[in-house]
């Protein structure tokens, strides 16, 4: 059927028949058909993910053209249009909403689509003209869906880690071991159960989150090794159908060189293509750093609780007035924002785990749903970090004298006794002085159990605080 003309528009054709194109557009028909069948969220793929793609075109269309697969003039048109992405143009073409066609099929060609047409304008062609530049001829030649959108999940989980997550948590760790030194003269009352328990360092609480962190950035880095593995230049199913022999090896270094990572072909394509276990793997990660985050926010509340009613050792700047009604409150916004995300982040986890589960035969459709999670996870987490170490950590402050006098007036202290009187005497003790408000110290001297000078040394809130050094003999630690 044919179209009335009309100068604001060109006509497209696909398989299915005629369509009429925005001229200013970039994308396509294919990608117009997408947009109308997939009005759901309204959420568009991610910078990052958009990223990946274009970059695995790049080096696609470089490769290519080098193996004489498409001419070099479309290839090197190709290149400047994706370099031309990657320096931010043309965002506002990438317009899928990212739950979508299943495997990705609906995201990769409004890629393709985008490339070509900038590549039309790039040879003095007008947008449309697919018998010159093909998305799917040139841009997309040797590639499928199947290897490019598990390629490029690879890729965004790479750039957003070394981008966004790794620095921020560099700079967390940092600000933790700079409070911890700050603190560490600071002693206040351990609570395990939420009740009192022996007196510890404040700076030692911080020391140690600063590890927890450390530790969680190192399994990450384990996990993520897994994504430098590419399936690219398995095509539609893990065979290399309708790729040059040189292609697989020659695209993965191609795409190494424009990211700088220790690219790898994978040694089993279908396996790459097939099994979403990397990015389970990392997300995992992600969740367990989250679950570690959601605590040290919770503490971060707890210990800045009150001012007048809570525990109050220790001052969270305040960011923003607290209450609509109550003059002169201030919340601990940054820890409650932190917990919010891992709790998203943790959400994501569980779909992406059910979404690798949910592949059939040689191909997972729920690539889309993994692809935006797993990178959402990854720059959420990273901005929260950095949020929450410029505008909290930094500028915590502590409230000496109060975490001080809360440690002296534990009765978690009588535990330095057993050694000394024997755990049911030091219970006794214990009980005495809750029921009648005398200190322990007072007790203990009233029942003769120890001398004065003795309970000094035994009750010595700083050596009772300080953590035991680890000693190697032998090859043992003790």
């Amino acid at each position: 059927m044919t179209q009335p003309m009309d100068l604001d528009v060109r006509i497209e054709r696909d398989s299915m028949g005629d369509r009429s194109i925005p001229c200013s557009a970039y994308y396509g028909i294919q990608t117009l058909r997408a947009t109308e069948n997939f009005p759901i969220s309204g959420i568009k793929p991610l910078p990052t993910y958009v990223d990946a793609c274009i970059i695995i075109k790049k080096a696609t269309a470089i490769v290519n053209g080098k193996l004489g697969c498409i001419p070099q003039e479309i290839g090197q048109a190709i290149v400047q249009a994706a370099d031309e992405v990657l320096a931010g143009k043309l965002r506002d073409q990438f317009v899928v909403d990212v739950y979508q066609a299943g495997a990705g099929t609906s995201h990769h060609m409004n890629v393709n689509e985008v490339l070509a047409n900038r590549a039309l304008e790039i040879l003095g062609e007008q947008k449309g003209n697919y018998k010159r530049v093909s998305p799917n001829d040139h841009v997309n030649y040797g590639q499928s869906t199947n290897d490019v959108i598990p390629t490029a999940i690879r890729i965004g989980g790479l750039l957003a880690l070394s981008k966004t997550l790794h620095p921020a948590l560099e700079n967390a760790i940092a600000a933790l071991e700079e409070k911890a030194q700050e603190f560490q003269n600071v002693v206040r009352s351990g609570r395990t159960h939420m009740q009192d328990a022996v007196p510890v360092r404040l700076g030692e609480n911080f020391r140690a989150w600063a590890h927890i962190l450390t530790e969680h950035q190192n399994r990450i880095y384990t996990a993520s090794s897994d994504l430098m593995i590419l399936g690219l230049g398995g095509s539609a199913a893990g065979t290399g159908l309708n790729t040059h022999p040189q292609y697989r090896a020659s695209v993965v270094q191609a795409i190494a060189e424009i990211i700088n990572f220790p690219l790898e072909p994978a040694p089993h394509l279908m396996a790459a293509m097939q099994s979403m276990a990397p990015f389970v793997n990392v997300s995992g990660a992600l969740r367990n750093l989250a679950q570690d985050l959601v605590k040290i926010s919770h503490d971060l509340r707890l210990m800045d609780s009150g001012p007048k009613t809570g525990l109050k050792e220790i001052q969270l700047p305040p960011v923003q007035p607290g209450s609509s009604i109550m003059p002169g409150k201030y919340n601990p916004v940054m820890a409650e924002m932190t917990s919010m995300v891992c709790f998203q982040v943790m959400g994501y986890d569980h779909a992406i785990a059910l979404a690798a589960q949910a592949g059939q035969l040689e191909l997972n459709v729920m690539m889309p749903l993994i692809a935006y999670n797993l990178i959402h996870s990854i720059e959420i987490l990273g901005n929260t970090i950095a949020a929450l170490t410029e505008r909290c950590i930094k500028g915590i402050t502590a409230y000496q004298e109060r975490c001080l006098a809360y440690a002296e007036g534990s009765l978690a202290l009588v535990t330095a006794l057993n050694t000394h009187i024997g755990y049911l005497n030091a219970a006794a003790v214990a009980k005495e002085s809750l029921e009648t408000g005398q200190s322990l110290r007072q007790i203990v001297l009233e029942r003769g159990l120890m001398s004065e000078e003795e309970l000094a040394k035994v009750l010595n809130l700083e050596q009772m605080s300080a953590i035991v050094p680890l000693t190697i003999q032998d090859g043992k630690s003790e």
